[in-house]
């Protein structure tokens, strides 16, 4: 829809990664400069982590797209908790092999042989793994093994790894000392930069025809920013719905009031508009007292309300005979009253006093009065 809006030839913001639209931001060319080392190397393991939607998978795209075919083989694996067993199928599969009914000492004995073939033709074997984290310790062993075949010398297979942030964490296990000291490079890809917004929206909207409409405001990138927090993906994902959005409000230029439209829609809330939402109730005092506490520190029983202290209430009703708790406070309420009074009697009496012997005691002060004069 907003492809014909806007006079587009395609969606320059789409979920599904393609490196027809590959951007070079600062990490994602240092992670292709780490690519391209290990493929000069042509041994070990290359590991490039990150966060999902920062760019991964289009950046193997795009080295993919690069490399000579004439001279790699590679061989794609996306994981999903692939046991040993079934990593060796899916590259015995990878290397034309039939795999059915065989033994994982006979997969192992042909991939040998398939990799031997290859190298025979004159190329070498890449082997591709996305979403490594998902791989258990057994296959990420098994791939270590693999990693060992050889001829006069020479690495028959070289393997990247491409996995989410934990990955990390579990190449650091000791059971993997031997894996990690096969890995030649390793780099984390990172969110881009705020000052690579803005040449990335123009870079993808380019590679569909773009003529200059839709523009973007500045406060308008720099929210697209925030929202995103440079994540390649959340950037299309807004990118795509502030688009939509404009075509049907027919709008050319989005500001930043349109991002907050758009913006609040994808978070769920009302978009923004003349419409008020009634104060809330206020939350109970227990719950206010708990909701700091929630870290881990165990809350306190909540103290019981103060008794009610009523200076001028009426004698208390009796107090039920099986009840001993009220019995108690009807006592101690019975006892302040009688206080109360006799506190009242001993200072009226108090006031009276003073008021008919202060005068007599009073000294007489006209006669100093007269002197001093």
């Amino acid at each position: 829809m907003y492809d014909d809006h806007y006079g587009l030839t395609g969606r320059p913001f789409q979920l599904t990664p393609d490196p027809k639209f590959w951007f070079d931001t600062a990490t994602h060319r240092k992670a292709m400069a780490y690519l391209g080392y290990g493929l000069s190397q042509g041994e070990g393991f290359v590991v490039i982590t990150g966060d999902p939607g920062v760019g991964k998978t289009t950046l193997m795209g795009h080295l993919l797209g690069e490399i000579d075919r004439e001279r790699l083989n590679v061989i794609k694996i996306v994981s999903s908790q692939l046991r040993p067993e079934d990593l060796l199928r899916l590259v015995c599969a990878g290397l034309e092999i039939n795999a059915s009914g065989m033994e994982k000492a006979d997969m192992l004995a042909a991939i040998e042989r398939g990799l031997h073939n290859v190298a025979r033709s004159g190329r070498r074997t890449l082997l591709v793994v996305d979403e490594a984290q998902a791989l258990p310790i057994e296959s990420l062993e098994e791939l270590r093994m693999l990693s060992n075949f050889q001829a006069g010398g020479y690495p028959l297979l070289q393997i990247f790894l491409l996995g989410q942030p934990e990955f990390r964490l579990t190449l650091a296990q000791p059971s993997l000392e031997q894996l990690r000291q096969r890995v030649i490079a390793m780099h984390h890809l990172e969110p881009m930069d705020a000052d690579e917004v803005e040449p990335y929206l123009i870079h993808r909207l380019s590679c569909v025809g773009w003529r200059g409409k839709p523009r973007f405001t500045n406060d308008a990138v720099a929210a697209m920013y925030r929202w995103s927090n440079g994540s390649p993906r959340l950037l299309n994902q807004l990118a795509s719905r502030v688009l939509l959005f404009g075509a049907v409000e027919q709008i050319e230029t989005f500001g930043e009031h349109d991002l907050a439209a758009v913006i609040a829609d994808l978070n769920g809330d009302t978009p923004i508009s003349g419409y008020t939402p009634a104060p809330a109730e206020p939350e109970p005092l227990e719950l206010r007292e708990i909701a700091p506490m929630a870290m881990g520190t165990p809350a306190p029983p909540p103290a019981p309300d103060p008794m009610p202290i009523r200076a001028a209430a009426p004698a208390p009703a009796p107090a039920s005979a099986g009840d001993p708790v009220a019995q108690r406070i009807a006592q101690l309420e019975a006892q302040i009253k009688e206080q109360d009074e006799a506190l009242r009697r001993v200072l009226t009496l108090l006031v009276d006093w003073v008021e008919t012997n202060d005068a007599s005691r009073r000294p007489d002060l006209s006669a100093l009065r007269g002197n001093a004069a």
